[in-house]
C-alpha cells in the first residue's frame, strides 16, 4: 500500500493538467452542443402541435432524430462515431474524437431538455404576446425563452454534469482528462489511491457546478 501511495505522490503534478483537460473538453462540448441543442430544442418546442410554429411534419422528423440519437449510451456512441471522426479528423481516438462525440451527445441531450423546459411556459403568456401583435419569432425570443430561463439554467446545469461524466468515459479512447488519469494510472496499474483521487476531484467539480447552477437559477426566478 505504501508503494501505491508513493506512486500517487509522484503522479500528483499531473493532476492540474488533467483537470484542465477535463474542463476544456467539457467547456467545448457545452458551448457547441449547448448552442446547437438550444436551436434544436426551440425548433422542437415551436413546431409542436398547437405551438407558435406548428408543423407536424418537421416536428415528427426532429422528434425522431432526437429519439434515435439520445438513448445511445455514450461509450457506444464513441465507437459508432469513430469512422466519422477518422473521415473528419483523421483519427478515431484521442481528445479531438472525444470532443466530437461529446458535442453530438450533448446536442441531442440538451435539445430535449430545452423542449421540456419550454413546454412548462404557461400558454396564456404566449397567447397574450401574440394578441399584443408580437410575431411568432419575436414571441419565441422575447417571451418564451425568457419565461423559461430559470428552468433552462437548471437544465443546462444537469447537462454540464452529464458532459463531465462523458469526459471521464472518453478516457477509454485516450482522451486526456481525469478519466484518462484514473484509467491509465489507477485501474490499469491497480492503484486505488489514484482512482479515488480522480473520483474525488470529479465529485468536487460536479458539486461546484451544481451549486453555481442552482444559485444562478434562483436569482433568475426571483426577478
Amino acid at each position: 500500500m505504501n508503494d501505491k501511495f508513493g506512486d500517487l505522490i509522484k503522479l500528483l503534478p499531473m493532476l492540474p493538467e488533467q483537470l484542465l483537460a477535463t474542463l476544456t473538453l467539457s467547456a467545448i462540448a457545452l458551448t457547441i452542443g449547448g448552442l446547437a441543442g438550444l436551436v434544436l430544442g426551440v425548433a422542437l418546442y415551436a413546431t409542436r402541435p398547437g405551438n407558435v410554429l406548428e408543423n407536424r411534419a418537421i416536428y415528427s422528423i426532429l422528434n425522431f432524430l432526437v429519439n434515435f440519437v439520445r438513448p445511445i449510451p455514450f461509450i457506444i456512441l464513441l465507437v459508432a462515431l469513430q469512422p466519422v471522426a477518422r473521415a473528419i479528423l483523421g483519427s478515431g481516438i484521442g481528445t479531438p474524437m472525444a470532443a466530437l462525440a461529446m458535442v453530438v451527445a450533448s446536442t441531442f441531450g440538451i435539445s430535449r431538455l430545452v423542449e421540456q423546459n419550454l413546454v412548462t411556459v404557461p400558454p396564456g403568456v404566449v397567447e397574450a404576446a401574440r394578441a399584443a401583435g408580437a410575431s411568432r419569432f419575436r414571441t419565441l425570443l422575447t417571451v418564451v425563452i425568457p419565461e423559461g430561463l430559470g428552468s433552462l439554467i437548471l437544465g443546462y446545469t444537469y447537462a454540464f454534469i452529464a458532459i463531465i461524466d462523458m469526459s471521464a468515459m472518453a478516457g477509454a479512447i485516450g482522451a486526456n482528462g481525469l478519466g484518462f488519469f484514473a484509467l491509465q494510472y489507477g485501474f490499469r496499474q491497480y492503484n486505488t489511491w489514484v482512482t479515488w483521487v480522480a473520483v474525488l476531484l470529479i465529485v468536487i467539480l460536479v458539486q461546484l457546478v451544481q451549486f453555481a447552477g442552482n444559485r444562478l437559477a434562483r436569482k433568475v426566478m426571483r426577478r
